[in-house]
């Protein structure tokens, strides 16, 4: 085992937990806000496992997506805009919850938390197919293109079940501001996506072709 990825590895994960917990029980002014431990359990139990599994069977890839500081300007606004969605996000459904601005029916919250589940499992599948996936903009030693399974429905399937994950996330938190403030996402990866494929068809063989094959970035039949 590599020790040092390990660490690494521990570190961001605890890390990531506190942060996301003082975001959303700090200005919802107890510990007992309900939709943000349903939200942690759902993000962070599968996390957990998800990063012991690719310890012992792809220490490398999981190397990849610890892997965060980007190299193009572009992308690095891309991040601070989603960091900042993400803080403003969660700071106002932990204020929703505390002053009961609205409330969303628990039907809507279970229903994101399956759509969110479901999300999850297509993103395992995802990093399952395509092992270069970093989480910076690169094209990596002797890099593939991948075209079978889900990359052969869209070009980026990772930042389209990502879209599902992040838009269900405020409706499990139980606030519909948040969810607006989310709702910035798909202009972000939009963003993203954009200057990504532009690197792709530089430096990637075979790419040019690809995007003849699967002609939708994220959506079937629409985009």
């Amino acid at each position: 085992m590599d020790i040092k990825l390990f660490f690494q590895a521990i570190v961001k994960f605890v890390l990531g937990f506190l942060i996301t917990g003082i975001l959303l029980f700090v200005p919802a002014n107890t510990i007992y806000y309900w939709n943000g431990w349903l939200f942690m359990g759902l993000l962070f139990i599968p996390m957990f496992i998800a990063g012991i599994i690719l310890m012992i069977k792809n220490p490398e890839l999981l190397r990849k997506r610890l892997k965060a500081k980007e190299k193009e300007n572009d992308q690095k606004k891309v991040i601070a805009f989603s960091g900042l969605m993400f803080v403003f996000g969660f700071i106002v459904a932990g204020l929703n919850y505390k002053y009961k601005w609205i409330e969303i029916p628990n039907i809507i919250i279970i229903i994101s938390s399956i759509v969110f589940i479901i999300a999850y499992i297509l993103y395992a599948e995802v990093l399952r197919e395509n092992t270069y996936l970093s989480r910076i903009i690169e094209v990596q030693e002797n890099q593939k293109v991948i075209d079978t399974g889900l990359y052969g429905i869209v070009r980026h399937p990772m930042y389209a079940v990502t879209i599902l994950l992040f838009l269900s996330m405020p409706l499990i938190l139980g606030s519909i501001f948040s969810f607006i403030i989310f709702l910035m996402y798909p202009f972000i990866i939009a963003k993203r996506v954009k200057n990504e494929e532009e690197i792709l068809e530089k430096d990637l063989v075979g790419y040019s072709e690809y995007k003849k094959k699967v002609k939708y970035k994220l959506i079937p039949f629409i985009w």
